[in-house]
C-alpha cells in the first residue's frame, strides 16, 4: 500500500500530464499587427503631405495598425474645409486614409483660439477638446506609440 501511494504521488508530480504548460505567447503576425497603435502628432500643416505619405507606408507595412492623427496649432490647417496646397486639396487624401481606418483629431482649443466652430473642420475629421491632452491620453491610457513626422 505504501509503495502504491508513493508511485501515485510520483506520477502526480512528475508525469507529463501533471506539468502545466506556460501560457503561449502571441507569435501570429496578424495578431501582433492588430495590437500596434500609433498616434501621429501634427502641429504644423507644412508636414501634412509627408505625414500622410508616412501613414500610407505604415499601413502598407502593418495592415492591422491602428493610427490616430492628432492636430493642434498650425497643424489643423489641412483638416479645415477647402484646405489645399500646391498639390491640390487635402480632403481626398485624408478621406482615403480614413477609409483605411485612420482617425483624424482636431483640437477644439485651437479652433476656439481662431474663433472657428466645429463646422470649419472637414467631415473626415473629428474634434477633440484638446490636442495635447488627447496625445497624452492615447499614450498613457491606451498604449499608443508617439510619432512626430
Amino acid at each position: 500500500m505504501k509503495h502504491t501511494l508513493m508511485l501515485a504521488l510520483w506520477l502526480a508530480v512528475f508525469s507529463p500530464t501533471a506539468v502545466q504548460a506556460a501560457p503561449a505567447t502571441t507569435t501570429d503576425p496578424a495578431q501582433a499587427e492588430a495590437q500596434e497603435k500609433v498616434v501621429y502628432h501634427i502641429n504644423d500643416a507644412s508636414v501634412a503631405r509627408t505625414a500622410m505619405r508616412n501613414i500610407e507606408n505604415h499601413l502598407n507595412a502593418s495592415p492591422g495598425v491602428r493610427i490616430v492623427v492628432v492636430t493642434h496649432g498650425k497643424g489643423i490647417d489641412f483638416l479645415l474645409n477647402d484646405a489645399k496646397d500646391e498639390k491640390g486639396a487635402f480632403e481626398p487624401q485624408v478621406a482615403g486614409l480614413k477609409d483605411r481606418g485612420v482617425t483624424f483629431d482636431v483640437c477644439r482649443n485651437t479652433l476656439k483660439g481662431r474663433k472657428l466652430d466645429d463646422s470649419a473642420v472637414i467631415l473626415e475629421a473629428q474634434v477633440v477638446p484638446s490636442g495635447v491632452a488627447e496625445i497624452g491620453r492615447l499614450q498613457a491610457r491606451e498604449g499608443y506609440v508617439y510619432l512626430k513626422p
